[in-house]
């Protein structure tokens, strides 16, 4: 198993793909830290994990909030010994979120704290724990919209997800001597609920599609294996990379 006797803490692990993280990580040997803000998506993480005879701490929280983080951490080391893999995959994406020009600053700001700040906070509290296991590996989602531009644009979010790409970098850097690496996930448009919602036009749907030259949407099966690798010790001389999975979209010109 690629995760064996590694301790890895998940955020956004109640639904989609943080839900399948936790999965995916616990069948390849992982004791996962999952973690969010609905304590009803959880028990259903914790169900589907344990019922697959996964070990799995589901604790409740914002991200966005120092002490929930805090005691996340302090919470999954108590219980799992330490902590290797830190899987920063919470964000948020609201219809709200519109132009720079048009930008309403409570959603702005709710934006920045759940998509930047909960990944300097779970980076902050954690790296300690990573240090003191001997090293580990930072997996920060970030987004294909922070490398190029969008003409339906969300700013907000844009901005979120540049700045992961700045702090994955710098955090590489920082403690690549200690043996933690960080790197980042650039996923392109994934096949979600949400974006059936926003694609239900046909022609919305095939004009997007065409942008992408391997045909399909992505699954969110294709960015947690990307993570999986990243969490793995296969990808222990690869820090600070922007993992662009993302179906060709980012390289597609016309």
């Amino acid at each position: 198993m690629r995760l064996q006797n590694k301790v890895a803490l998940i955020t956004g692990a109640g639904s989609g793909m943080g839900q399948l993280a936790a999965e995916i990580f616990a069948r390849e040997g992982a004791s996962v830290i999952a973690t969010d803000l609905r304590a009803d998506r959880l028990r259903e993480t914790s169900a589907r994990v344990q019922g697959a005879g996964g070990r799995i701490l589901a604790l409740e929280g914002d991200v966005s909030r120092a002490a929930d983080v805090r005691r996340w951490v302090e919470d999954g080391a108590r219980a799992f010994g330490k902590l290797d893999v830190l899987y920063n995959n919470a964000g948020i994406f609201p219809d709200e979120d519109e132009s720079v020009t048009e930008m309403d600053e409570a959603v702005f700001q709710r934006v920045i704290d759940v998509n930047l700040k909960g990944v300097a906070l779970c980076c902050q509290y954690g790296l300690p724990e990573l240090i003191k296991a001997g090293g580990g590996s930072i997996v920060n989602v970030a987004s294909f919209v922070a490398l190029v531009g969008c003409t339906v644009p969300q700013d907000a979010y844009t901005m979120s997800k540049g700045a992961v790409l700045s702090l994955t970098r710098s955090l590489a850097v920082q403690y690549g001597r200690h043996g933690v690496r960080a790197n980042a996930i650039c996923p392109g448009p994934i096949e979600t609920p949400l974006l059936a919602e926003l694609l239900r036009n046909e022609e919305a749907r095939n004009k997007r599609l065409s942008r992408i030259p391997l045909g399909r949407f992505g699954r969110p099966e294709d960015i947690v294996y990307a993570a999986l690798y990243l969490a793995s010790d296969e990808s222990s001389w690869t820090t600070g990379t922007t993992f662009v999975v993302d179906g060709g979209i980012t390289v597609n010109y016309f």
